[in-house]
């Protein structure tokens, strides 16, 4: 199976891309601090099967485990369940706060065993790289879904939708149907387990939002979005005039993937 770049953030730690000499157990004691969910969402491109093992092997064996001591509590890593050529990782780092996701970036790069085990990838030469670009974006939970939800370890796929909007002010406003108008809801009820919902704030495609849902299987994905468009709630939400996707949607865009075997989503 097979994430990522923007400045100071990241699984990756672009600081730790040099050899850094060792340091103290000061990450042992970190305590993260509580607010606000962040999420790091990172895909990264990639040419081929040797790519795609060396950056799972970095996630696996280095990043997770190093994020991990850090507090961070779930990384889902996840590939295309219908690539169109070499499948993309998706990547998705939960954090506790902004001034978590800050403290972890710090870290990670003072981390000796992260160096150690992800020299493969932390080095990788100009001439064989580790990957062929990343993209990431930063996102801030729902307040009303304020934390991820891991579903229980089985066979299942996930969706990641993004909804983006022609304006700030109608991205607020699809928000709000979300938050305040009780879409929400409609998905918890119709059991599509959700695991986040979160607003870009600093990444591509803006504005947008972006969650995840998770099915058996597509024939249960099929099902539950069948009954989600015959819903009663959902028909009287979208029908107030102000919440027309015509008006707050100007794309969405649906992504199926798979669960690494190592992931923690």
């Amino acid at each position: 199976m097979k994430r990522r770049s923007f400045v100071k953030s990241t699984l990756l730690s672009g600081a730790a891309a040099t050899i850094l000499p060792a340091v103290s157990n000061a990450m042992e004691n970190t305590s993260p601090v509580v607010g606000t969910e962040y999420y790091e969402l990172t895909v990264y491109s990639l040419k081929d099967e040797p790519q795609q093992n060396l950056v799972e092997d970095y996630l696996k064996n280095a990043a997770i485990p190093a994020l991990n001591k850090l507090g961070v509590k779930h990384v889902g890593v996840f590939t295309e369940m219908k690539p169109t050529g070499q499948t993309r990782l998706f990547v998705l780092t939960q954090y506790n706060s902004i001034t978590h996701f800050s403290t972890v970036e710090d870290g990670m790069a003072k981390d000796p065993v992260l160096v150690r085990k992800g020299a493969a990838y932390l080095n990788a030469p100009a001439t064989n790289p580790a990957y062929e670009r990343i993209e990431s974006s930063l996102l801030k939970a729902f307040t009303h879904f304020p934390t991820l939800t891991a579903p229980a370890k089985k066979s299942r796929i996930f969706e990641l939708r993004q909804y983006q909007s022609a304006s700030e002010a109608a991205g607020k406003k699809k928000i709000e149907m979300f938050n305040d108008k009780g879409e929400i809801d409609i998905f918890k009820r119709l059991e599509f387990n959700p695991v986040f919902w979160g607003e870009t704030v600093i990444g591509p495609q803006r504005p947008n939002l972006t969650y995840m849902v998770t099915f058996d299987d597509l024939a249960a994905k099929d099902a539950h979005w069948k009954e989600f468009g015959s819903d009663t709630q959902w028909h009287e939400i979208s029908a107030v005039p102000d919440y027309a996707d015509v008006l707050l949607v100007s794309k969405i865009t649906s992504t199926l993937l798979i669960p690494a075997d190592f992931s923690q989503i």
